[in-house]
């Protein structure tokens, strides 16, 4: 037989193919498709780049006692912020930003101190030891690192407060803080209560 008559396309043979590879398991459809001489190669698919970690819902139970004020619970390691009303209606889960080092971070028990719309910002001392270059304040606006929002903790210089950078959401990227999305800090802030609940883990 030529290489032209056995490579030529015929009804009987792309109708016996056809009906062979539907019949077929995907992954036997997969190895005939690479098998084909006839078939360029697939294109290498591109790395599917993630800013936000993968986090799931979870129960309140484990990490609280009761729910008295409502209770948000920031889980550093998957880089997500959780939170449940005091009657236990609500349940809310974000995507956060959280500190660039373990150093940087604090984790325990804390709450809800006072609550601020349109936030200041001024750096901590150390801060400005490390970025002597940082302006000593910025006003609410667009430029402030703070964002729409802030939820200021018992813990001194500690917040979770909004951005206006969403490059930071999902990654390892402040000074201390906890970050979420503008519209999810503004949701939040809605919700909480001073005296709210927190933990750091």
């Amino acid at each position: 037989m030529s290489k032209k008559s056995f490579f030529a396309p015929t009804r009987r043979r792309f109708l016996a193919g056809g009906a062979a590879l539907i019949g077929s398991p995907v992954l036997a459809q997969t190895e005939v498709a690479e098998e084909d001489p006839l078939r360029p190669a697939p294109e290498p698919e591109a790395p599917v780049i993630r800013n936000i970690s993968s986090f799931r819902s979870i129960d309140w139970q484990p990490y609280f006692s009761n729910l008295k004020n409502g209770a948000i619970l920031v889980d550093t390691r998957s880089r997500a912020l959780h939170y449940w009303s005091a009657d236990g209606g609500t349940y809310k889960l974000y995507p956060s930003s959280v500190p660039l080092t373990d150093e940087l971070t604090r984790r325990g028990r804390t709450s809800v101190v006072r609550k601020v719309e349109g936030p200041s910002w001024s750096p901590t001392p150390n801060m400005l030891k490390r970025n002597p270059e940082w302006p000593t304040y910025i006003p609410p606006g667009p430029d402030n690192p703070l964002g729409t929002h802030a939820l200021y903790l018992s813990w001194k210089y500690y917040r979770i407060h909004g951005t206006h950078d969403t490059r930071k959401i999902g990654r390892q990227s402040s000074n201390g803080c906890i970050g979420l999305y503008n519209e999810h800090i503004s949701e939040l802030f809605g919700m909480t209560k001073i005296g709210t609940q927190v933990l750091l883990i």
